[in-house]
């Protein structure tokens, strides 16, 4: 997954047991009311300013339904839009429309929400060199779709999933007996080019994760003070990111700590859905 496209591939499965979980046996109402062979038209309209996510998606949704429809877009993913805005155009069938148009409208509102607030926190730090991440706190069978949200809102992924990264945090340290133990035994078994990171709430944890040697730091529900410390203690020797109650008023202050990044749940566990109108033609 990246920015220059959406890996349809990996997330077809998704989108067919979404499809499977509305529809069933068919759309009983459309399926008696609506000819079969009857043609139309219908738009996708911005009804407030925002980022748009997830097209190729929902037009995913439409052509599973009728592979010859018409798709026409008029902006892509990453793009701001404005209230009245046309996203798309989709010329085909009345019935396939009308069967997608619900399972389309939330993917396209939902990625398009994340994008939307992303780029809000994005544009915040406009002139810092602070980069704003994701979590895995993501709806469960959603987190491609959500990262890739993420990353049109200008926002940058951080691990996609437990595999892909290490992250030692309060319950494995515990474990391990401390922060240097649990890194030495990741050390030792780790496979190469996968970075280790440490969460950590004082100062002292500090010093024992930079002794360890991560690639990373997570300075987890510190206060901005302490926050501007740990990063003068850590001096570039790792990466810093800063963790736990992230808000928009509060994200520039907490970059001005010099932390690197800035990761917030809220991006994909709080998602406010933009709004996106569907206007089917007679």
């Amino acid at each position: 997954m990246n920015k220059s496209g959406l890996n349809l591939e990996a997330i077809k499965s998704v989108i067919d047991y979404a499809l499977k979980e509305d529809i069933g046996i068919g759309d009983i109402t459309t399926n008696l009311l609506i000819p079969l062979d009857l043609q139309t038209k219908a738009t996708m309209v911005a009804k407030s300013t925002g980022v748009i996510a997830g097209i190729a998606v929902a037009e995913y949704v439409f052509r599973t339904l009728s592979p010859d429809i018409t798709w026409k877009t008029f902006v892509n993913d990453g793009d701001k839009v404005s209230k009245g805005d046309l996203i798309l155009e989709i010329s085909g069938s009345y019935r396939a429309l009308l069967t997608g148009e619900r399972l389309a409208l939330n993917i396209l509102q939902r990625m398009s929400g994340i994008a939307t607030m992303t780029a809000n926190y994005v544009n915040v730090l406009a002139n810092c060199k602070t980069k704003i991440l994701d979590t895995r706190k993501t709806v469960p069978g959603l987190r491609l779709l959500d990262k890739y949200a993420v990353m049109m809102g200008g926002g940058t992924n951080h691990r996609i999933g437990l595999y892909d990264m290490v992250l030692i945090k309060d319950n494995h340290i515990k474990v391990a007996g401390g922060i240097t133990q649990a890194v030495a035994q990741i050390k030792r078994n780790v496979p190469k080019g996968i970075k280790i990171e440490v969460e950590t709430t004082t100062i002292e944890e500090v010093k024992e994760a930079l002794a360890s040697g991560v690639d990373i730091i997570m300075l987890d529900n510190m206060t901005n003070n302490t926050m501007a410390k740990c990063v003068k203690l850590i001096s570039g020797r790792a990466k810093v990111e800063a963790s736990g109650n992230m808000t928009l008023e509060r994200v520039k202050e907490v970059a001005a700590t010099g932390v690197d990044f800035i990761s917030i749940g809220a991006l994909t566990h709080s998602v406010v859905a933009f709004d996106i109108s569907m206007n089917i033609e007679l």
